[in-house]
């Protein structure tokens, strides 16, 4: 009897060339599949909710895959975490229907990113915040914020290269949070293109520096030009917070 499980997983990315397994380079996907095939015995064929750059990290990946090996669910983060490095770990298993999919059965996701604008960063937190050593203009970063909410054409914030035929994608809240020594930018979506939330923040920034307005914002996403936007913000900033589901959230 096949088995359908779900695995919400965390992970550090900095040593990683991202989630997706590629040829020749070390993968969460491929760190994953190594130690769920140790466990089954068996190849397993490992499906993410979505990709995740090199230096991305995740409080709540979801990964699905299907087995004929009979394991409690409380027992797989167990088995799993014995075989994985100590920067992955599996947070919780559920059993799940069979027409379940990692990737195809998402309703929504939330993204974090964190960014300080202390005179000199954490050096503990290097690899998990952007420093950006600017005074903020808060008003005008959350009105544009809010300019970003609802459905839109999102091309102009979205990686040239992976523009899709669709690029209309629906954010149900593009929050800023007050943390120490910085700001917490928060994105919950039905979906996002690639570098969505990344240009995004990075957009953000030029308005809280004073560079530029939220009017300017609402220009850029109506005008649909990458060129408008600003640069792309790094990696390491970002977690993919949760995954949420018909049957279950990940955070």
């Amino acid at each position: 009897m096949k088995h359908n499980i779900a695995l919400i997983v965390s992970y550090d990315g900095t040593a990683y060339s991202g989630f997706q397994s590629q040829p020749n380079q070390t993968t969460i996907q491929g760190k994953l599949t190594a130690a769920i095939e140790s466990i089954t015995n068996h190849e397993v064929i490992l499906h993410g909710s979505g990709r995740t750059d090199a230096g991305v990290h995740s409080h709540g990946q979801v990964v699905s895959f299907q087995t004929n090996r009979l394991l409690a669910e409380e027992r797989w983060p167990f088995a799993l975490n014995g075989f994985l490095p100590d920067d992955i770990r599996v947070r919780r298993a559920i059993e799940v229907p069979q027409d379940f999919h990692a990737r195809y059965s998402v309703v929504e996701k939330t993204y974090r990113y964190y960014v300080t604008n202390s005179s000199v960063p954490n050096v503990l937190l290097r690899h998990m915040q952007y420093h950006f050593p600017r005074t903020f203009d808060e008003i005008e970063m959350r009105r544009a914020a809010q300019v970003l909410e609802g459905t839109h054409d999102f091309r102009a914030f979205c990686a040239k290269r992976s523009l899709k035929e669709n690029n209309v994608r629906t954010i149900y809240n593009c929050d800023i949070h007050k943390i120490e020594n910085g700001y917490c930018f928060e994105l919950r979506g039905n979906g996002f293109l690639h570098n969505m939330v990344r240009i995004i923040v990075g957009t953000l920034l030029r308005v809280a520096e004073g560079k530029k307005s939220a009017e300017w914002v609402r220009e850029v996403l109506e005008n649909g030009n990458r060129t408008s936007a600003a640069p792309t913000v790094p990696a390491y900033g970002l977690q993919l917070w949760s995954v949420k589901y018909d049957l279950f959230n990940s955070e």
